[in-house]
C-alpha cells in the first residue's frame, strides 16, 4: 500500500507543471539537435559525449544528467537507458528523447521529484544505439515499414545477437561450480563484434552501472533475465522454459515497477499475449542467444532488463503523445528503483578505498564489485542479509544488514591486510633466504572498471 502511495504521489509531483513537448519523428540530424539543445537548456546539470560511431560513422551519442556531469561521486549510483538497438523499433529511441527534455524542463521548474533524482543519481541516456538501422527505416516510415527493414546495422547484424556469449560459458562453468558474475571475455572477442556492439561493451567496461533499461517495440512486456535458456542446443527454437537468475524475484520486482507504472502494460492482454503482471522472464517467451540483456548481468555490476513498449515497431506521430503519457512516469519509476539494496565504500585501514573488492550477500550466488573509489552498490529486496567483502591481499569482513523498502543502507566495509607469516627456514639448506624475500608484496586486486529483444 505504501509503495503505490507514493507512486501516487510521485505521479502527482510530475503532473504539476507538466512541460509541454513536441512529438514528432526524429532523424539522426534532428535526434542530435535534440540533444543539444536540452544540454543548452540545462548546461549545469548535463553533459553530452559520444562511446563511439556506427558502421556509417554516426554517433552514438549519450546525454548524461547529474549534479556534476562528467564526473562519479562516491556513493551516487549510475544509470543507463539504451533505445533503438533495433533501428526499425523507433519508440524507444523517441521516448527518450521526450525524457530527456522533460527532466531539463522539471529540474528548471524546480520539481523536487526530479531535482532529487538529478542530484543523487548519474543518469546516462543513449536515444539511438543503431542510428544506420534507424535511417532505413525511417526512409519508408511508418506507414510502409516492413517487420524487419532497419532491424539491424548497416553490416546486416542484428546487436541484440551481436554480444559475446557468456551464459554458454556460464552454463558450462556452473557444472564445475564455476562463477556466474564477471565472467571474462573470449581473447578474440573484438573480432567478433560490430562497432556499435564495441563500443557499448567499452562503455559498460568504463562505467559501473548499477541499473538499466533497454528499450524496444513489437510487444508490450517487461522482460528479465535470463534471456538464453540453460537446456537451448537440446531444444527447438521453439520450446520455452523459464531460466532464472540468482535474483529473479529482484528482476521480478523491477519489472513489475515499470510495468505497473506504465498506462497497460500490466493488464497483460496486449498485442495478441498474455504476460502476467506485464512481465515475463526471457527465455521463457523464447531463447536469445548473445544478447544484451544477460551480457550486463553476466559480465558486469548492472542488472538490465527489456522493455518491450509498442505492438508497432514505428508508430505514427499522433501516437507519440499518448505513447509518452503512457511511459512518463514507468520511466521516472525504473530510475528510482536504482536507490535500493544495499551501497558503501570497502576501504582499507588507511581509508583509502579499494576497487574491483567482491561483495557477496549469503544466498545469493551472484556477486558484485565495488567501483574505482571503492565504493558498491548491490540491489536488493527487503530483508535481511550477511554481506562479505573480500579482496586480494586482505583478510575478508563479514556484516548482517537488514534492507528497508525504502532509501539503500549505507554498509561500510574496511578490510585489513593479511598478515604475511614467514616461511620457516629449511635446515641444512645451502643458502639463507633473505628477509626481504619470505614476503610477497601485496597489491590491491585490479579494478574491473578499465577505461527480435
Amino acid at each position: 500500500m505504501a509503495r503505490w502511495l507514493r507512486s501516487l504521489v510521485g505521479a502527482l509531483l510530475l503532473l504539476e507543471g507538466a512541460a509541454a513537448l513536441s512529438f514528432l519523428h526524429h532523424r539522426y540530424e534532428e535526434m542530435v539537435q535534440a540533444l543539444f539543445r536540452v544540454q543548452s537548456q540545462c548546461p549545469y546539470v548535463t553533459r553530452i559525449y559520444s562511446i563511439g560511431r556506427s558502421v556509417e560513422g554516426r554517433h552514438l551519442y549519450v546525454l548524461e544528467f547529474s549534479d556534476y556531469p562528467g564526473i562519479h561521486e562516491p556513493l551516487e549510483p549510475e544509470f543507463k537507458y539504451v533505445g533503438n538497438m533495433h533501428g526499425n523499433e523507433v519508440l524507444g529511441r523517441e521516448l527518450l528523447l521526450q525524457l530527456s527534455e522533460f527532466l531539463c524542463e522539471e529540474y528548471r521548474r524546480g520539481n523536487e521529484r526530479i531535482t532529487r533524482l538529478i542530484h543523487d543519481t548519474r543518469i546516462h541516456i543513449m536515444p539511438s544505439m543503431n542510428p544506420d538501422g534507424y535511417e532505413v527505416a525511417a526512409k519508408q516510415g511508418p506507414d510502409g515499414n516492413g517487420y524487419l527493414t532497419g532491424r539491424n546495422n548497416a553490416n546486416g547484424v542484428d546487436l541484440n545477437r551481436n554480444f559475446p556469449d557468456l551464459n554458454t560459458f556460464m552454463y558450462y562453468s556452473g557444472e564445475i561450480s564455476g562463477p556466474n558474475h564477471h565472467i571474462p571475455l573470449p581473447d578474440n572477442w573484438k573480432s567478433q563484434v560490430e562497432p556499435e556492439t564495441l563500443a557499448v561493451i567499452q562503455w559498460i567496461s568504463s562505467y559501473n552501472f548499477v541499473l538499466s533499461a533497454n528499450l524496444h517495440g513489437g510487444a508490450v512486456v517487461a522482460n528479465y533475465p535470463y534471456d538464453k535458456s540453460q537446456d537451448q542446443r537440446f531444444r527447438s527454437h521453439r520450446r520455452t522454459v523459464n531460466t532464472p537468475t540468482p535474483d529473479d524475484r529482484l528482476f521480478q520486482k523491477l519489472a513489475k515497477t515499470y510495468s505497473y507504472a506504465h498506462g497497460w502494460m500490466h493488464r497483460g492482454w496486449n498485442c495478441g499475449d498474455y504476460f502476467a503482471d506485464g512481465i515475463t522472464n526471457g527465455a521463457s517467451w523464447y531463447s536469445l542467444s548473445k544478447g544484451m540483456q544477460d551480457f550486463n548481468y553476466l559480465y558486469t555490476n548492472c542488472f538490465e532488463i527489456t522493455l518491450e513498449l509498442s505492438c508497432n515497431k514505428f508508430p505514427p506521430e499522433e501516437d507519440l503523445e499518448r505513447q509518452w503519457m503512457a511511459n512518463r512516469e514507468a520511466l521516472v519509476a525504473f530510475i528510482e528503483e536504482v536507490h535500493q539494496g544495499i551501497k558503501g565504500m570497502v576501504s582499507d585501514e588507511n581509508n583509502n578505498g579499494i576497487a574491483g573488492a567482491v561483495i557477496s550477500v549469503q544466498g545469493i550466488s551472484h556477486d558484485i564489485t565495488s567501483g574505482n573509489m571503492g565504493d558498491y552498490f548491490r540491489l536488493l529486496l527487503p530483508g535481511t542479509y550477511t554481506v562479505t567483502a573480500s579482496a586480494e591481499g586482505y583478510q575478508p569482513q563479514t556484516i548482517t544488514t537488514t534492507v528497508g523498502p525504502a532509501a539503500p543502507s549505507l554498509v561500510h566495509f574496511q578490510l585489513k591486510q593479511d598478515v604475511v607469516r614467514k616461511l620457516p627456514e629449511r635446515k641444512n639448506s645451502g643458502t639463507r633466504m633473505n628477509n626481504k624475500a619470505l614476503h610477497k608484496k601485496v597489491v590491491p586486486r585490479a579494478t574491473h572498471w578499465g577505461t527480435r529483444r
